[in-house]
């Protein structure tokens, strides 16, 4: 019986997740502008409303919001780092940002 019991603890041992640590690794979701045109990104204050800014390729960005736009086009609403402070920027056609996880 206690040989059995020995056993069960054993398995039940090797089976439990094992810890290591108390940190944890998440996935984060990275975006940059990407135009291809070749000029700074129209950044607008809504879908297809009036241009407020302009961003170039490279800027990291992250995503707060999509919408689309009457014509079905996605956009994005965007924001990032400027100064170290962070800002949300403004909309932009969301086939210019790409996103991956870092």
């Amino acid at each position: 019986m206690m040989r059995r019991l020995s056993y069960c603890l054993l398995a039940i041992a090797l089976l439990a997740p094992v810890s290591v640590g108390e940190r944890s690794v998440k996935a984060e979701n990275v975006c940059q502008v990407t135009d291809p045109t070749g000029t700074p990104l129209n950044v607008r204050d809504r879908p297809n409303g009036r241009i407020i800014n302009n961003l170039r390729n490279g800027r990291t960005v992250t995503i707060q919001d999509t919408s689309y736009d009457s014509q079905g086009r996605p956009w994005a609403k965007i924001g990032g780092y400027y100064n170290g402070q962070y800002r949300v920027w403004g909309w932009v056609l969301r086939e210019f940002i790409s996103c991956y996880n870092r």
